[in-house]
């Protein structure tokens, strides 16, 4: 690969693995409570981290390797994943329509760090969403790139999870007053809404 073809994968890894991460959902939630509280925030920030790397990492190797020993298996993969960003972006158009506000710190009740870490374990494996986001379809997005452009895409995609928990996180107080806004969701949403759709018709042509 070239240097532009590796920025431009990597690029392009940012950009999926963020239109998949940041969207109002109850992990994010939970991070930008505790970030407005600021209890136990870099234990919470690195499991979601770490989690994410985990499951892209799995998601770029298996597939890339079912893709080696049946070439089918992209073709299948290649349009479900394209049906399922399809569906994402018309989720994110439908919030941006009708866009909610995030009570992130509502609540007084303190949690401990072992609270808190388990809260943080569950919302992260427990939903079924995140295998769907990281495993399967930013891996599907990853294997039309090749080797080892599939690797690169995923570099960026943990990229895109270290930079938004990190300021979710440490962020989060400066961040509240915005998103306390239906408006800043609903014009977050409208951009995930359209790069879903670039992305879907990138994956089938």
């Amino acid at each position: 690969m070239t240097p532009a073809a590796i920025l431009a994968t990597f690029l392009t890894g940012v950009g999926a693995g963020a239109s998949l991460i940041v969207a109002i959902g109850a992990q994010n939630a939970f991070v930008l409570r505790q970030g407005l509280r600021r209890e136990h925030v870099l234990p919470i920030v690195l499991i979601c981290i770490a989690s994410d790397a985990v499951l892209i990492a799995a998601g770029v190797a298996g597939l890339g390797a079912l893709i080696a020993a049946a070439p089918l298996a992209l073709e299948i993969v290649r349009w479900v994943g394209f049906a399922f960003l399809v569906v994402y972006a018309l989720f994110a158009a439908r919030r941006a329509l009708r866009p909610e506000e995030l009570h992130a710190a509502s609540g007084t009740a303190s949690l401990s760090l072992a609270a808190a870490v388990g809260t943080t374990l569950a919302l992260t494996w427990l939903n079924p969403h995140v295998y769907l986001d990281t495993v399967l379809l930013l891996g599907s997005l990853s294997a039309s790139h090749g080797d080892p452009g599939r690797w690169v895409f995923g570099a960026g995609a943990v990229l895109a999870s270290i930079l938004w928990f990190g300021l979710l996180g440490f962020g989060a107080r400066f961040l509240a007053p915005v998103f306390a806004r239906p408006v800043a969701w609903r014009i977050l949403d409208g951009a995930i809404a359209v790069l879903m759709l670039v992305l879907a018709v990138l994956l089938v042509v």
